[in-house]
């Protein structure tokens, strides 16, 4: 394709759609925020991953010890026996959960569907992305082969104006027509610009998706139309979707993760079994406040049940397991969806194909019509209207040609992205 300018020439960025890829994603602030929330579950995960270790205190305590005051006759008679002045205490506690009713394992499993709930998303989130940045690429395709066109046209204009001006100093026509001819081309000259400042905004919001701080005016891979686009049947797609779309895979995983819960709404009735340890080191003796270090210890199984959990956590199953019953008909919901824009996006690849033929046709009888009315004009058969008409409709069967190759790319990976190939 022909360069917008001198200056586009110098800084200008050939990109194919695999780098166009790769910088949106690398670049996308979006995917950086899911990277992280995704990087937060996985440390929910290890954090859900230590309730199966025990648990460990260390305690130390000291102080002074107040002068106790001893009354042998009720509130009469106070007497003031010697004690010591400090007390010390040191204690090791341990505790190792041995069940919970399962709600340990439960959230650990809970982490785990979350983590892969936030990669999914991520994923989705990812495609969306890449469609989009595709959408502004196909576009800026767009705009530099109406820039080719345009150029082009202006060239055969001011050629078919400098014929016009000779005719008119032959005498043969009016100078009309070299006013018309002037100003068609001054509407050219115009339309041009137009589409320069289109290339460079869409170049500039592409650069800042991709995070090129030079702004460079960003070249379009040409070959990319000449791409295949092969077309599966429909159960072959929706089959794909319902097994990859990222989109059908968070649905499941969020309807796991509502029947998880279920479970630990469950867990909360069962009873709680730990086995515990500890030492106790201290100074003074308390019976007898003599003061000499004193070292207990005990081990043993403690056992505890949740009695009202009985009534109190019926409320809470039952509203997890109608979430459940959300999620399952989110995912049926999801399926019709996905049956609606498979079917639409083959349907409208299919048309885009059968455009680009029509149009392809259109071309060569608008190249034939327009050379026919040249041929008449300049042995005034026809007037100059004629020529201009056939010259816009030349003109437009050229940019819809384009429009509709670019059309059918887009189309077929807006059907990868559907069922989860992109």
């Amino acid at each position: 394709m022909g360069a917008v300018s001198a200056q586009a020439q110098q800084d200008s960025l050939f990109l194919s759609v695999e780098q166009l890829f790769e910088s949106g994603i690398k670049s996308s602030l979006q995917l950086q925020s899911d990277s992280l929330k995704e990087r937060m579950a996985y440390e929910r995960k290890l954090y859900a991953k230590t309730g199966l270790l025990p648990d460990l205190e260390i305690g130390l305590k000291g102080g002074i010890i107040g002068q106790p005051v001893v009354f042998q006759n009720g509130l009469s008679n106070p007497t003031y026996p010697d004690t010591p002045d400090w007390s010390q205490n040191y204690t090791v506690d341990f505790n190792q959960p041995l069940y919970q009713g399962g709600k340990i394992r439960r959230s650990i499993q809970k982490a785990d569907i979350e983590t892969e709930i936030a990669r999914l998303q991520r994923m989705t989130n990812q495609a969306d992305i890449k469609l989009g940045l595709l959408n502004q690429y196909l576009t800026l395709f767009t705009l530099f082969k109406q820039h080719l066109v345009l150029t082009r046209n202006i060239e055969e204009s001011e050629r078919r104006l400098q014929d016009i001006r000779q005719m008119k100093k032959e005498g043969l026509i009016t100078n009309n027509d070299v006013l018309r001819s002037e100003m068609q081309l001054t509407n050219d000259r115009l339309s041009l610009q137009e589409t320069e400042n289109s290339i460079h905004i869409v170049s500039q919001q592409l650069n800042l998706l991709l995070g090129n701080d030079r702004n460079p005016i960003i070249t379009p891979d040409t070959t990319l139309l000449q791409q295949a686009t092969p077309l599966d049947s429909y159960n072959d797609y929706l089959l794909s979707a319902y097994e990859q779309a990222p989109g059908m895979q968070l649905l499941r995983k969020e309807t796991e993760l509502a029947q998880n819960q279920i479970e630990i709404d469950r867990a909360s009735r069962r009873p709680n079994i730990n086995l515990y340890a500890s030492n106790t080191l201290a100074r003074p003796i308390t019976r007898t406040m003599t003061d000499l270090y004193n070292n207990n210890w005990n081990i043993g199984l403690s056992v505890s049940y949740p009695f009202s959990s009985l009534f109190k956590n019926g409320h809470k199953i039952k509203e997890s397991q109608l979430q459940v019953a959300v999620q399952k008909k989110e995912e049926e919901l999801k399926k019709q969806q996905l049956q609606m824009d498979i079917y639409n996006a083959i349907l409208r690849h299919k048309e885009a194909l059968q455009e680009e033929e029509a149009w392809k046709l259109s071309v060569r009888q608008a190249q034939e019509n327009y050379r026919i009315m040249q041929n008449r004009y300049m042995n005034q058969l026809a007037i100059l209207t004629d020529l201009l008409d056939a010259n816009s409709v030349l003109l437009n069967a050229e940019l819809q040609l384009t429009s509709s190759r670019t059309r059918i790319i887009y189309t077929y990976y807006q059907l990868q992205k559907a069922c989860g190939r992109l």
